[in-house]
């Protein structure tokens, strides 16, 4: 094991949509943060919907907005299609909903939080949380390095114990194409962490 010599105030694991707005508050709070993903070529990456927004989620990126995030901003930059949803109905089911260049919207979420103040990205699997006297102080990687942090965010999604379902066909894996986060599952139910699992 090697210890990274910088210590942050805040290391977010995962960088899908919940991941990037994490880091991206934290760093912009004035935190020293650093962003730890699988894989920095798949930031934000809308996995199988171009959809941001929509009913029952429209209110949520307006939430993030107010918040300080940059969801809403993001899909401003990469829309291709937007429209307001029941327009013809009540104010209390109106949803707005656009439709993103997936591909752009990675790109353009990665760039932004490249560009950000006090934030740092790198290209780690997480395995396991890492704990001085029962205490936490920042996170192990699968290649071996510790960071240090005060503070940990676990933005894993469905990569935690990930199985891909295809058919009658299953098989490890945290989205198509994707491996999953399995190490850092196994370690947080044996600290104590009760896992489950959603099925989608």
């Amino acid at each position: 094991m090697w210890k990274y010599p910088v210590k942050y105030d805040v290391i977010v694991v995962g960088a899908g949509h919940a991941g990037s707005e994490a880091a991206y508050v934290s760093a912009k709070m004035g935190a020293k943060t650093l962003l730890i993903t699988m894989n920095l070529d798949t930031i934000a990456k809308a996995s199988c919907n171009p959809s941001i927004g929509g009913i029952g989620k429209g209110h949520m990126v307006r939430e993030i907005d107010a918040l300080g995030g940059i969801m809403g901003k993001m899909t401003d930059r990469c829309a291709i299609h937007t429209r307001m949803l029941n327009a013809s109905k009540g104010p209390a089911v109106r949803a707005p909903r656009a439709q993103i260049d997936k591909a752009l919207y990675s790109q353009t979420m990665k760039k932004t939080l490249e560009e950000t103040n006090n934030l740092e990205l790198k290209q780690f699997t997480v395995i396991d949380l890492s704990l001085e006297n029962n205490q936490l102080n920042g996170v192990i990687t699968k290649e071996g390095v510790i960071f240090e942090a005060d503070n940990v965010i676990i933005t894993s999604g469905t990569f935690m114990n990930g199985i891909m379902h295809i058919g009658d066909i299953n098989f490890p894996g945290g989205r198509g194409g994707d491996l999953p986060s399995n190490y850092l599952s196994d370690n947080l139910k044996k600290i104590g962490f009760e896992v489950k699992r959603l099925k989608t």
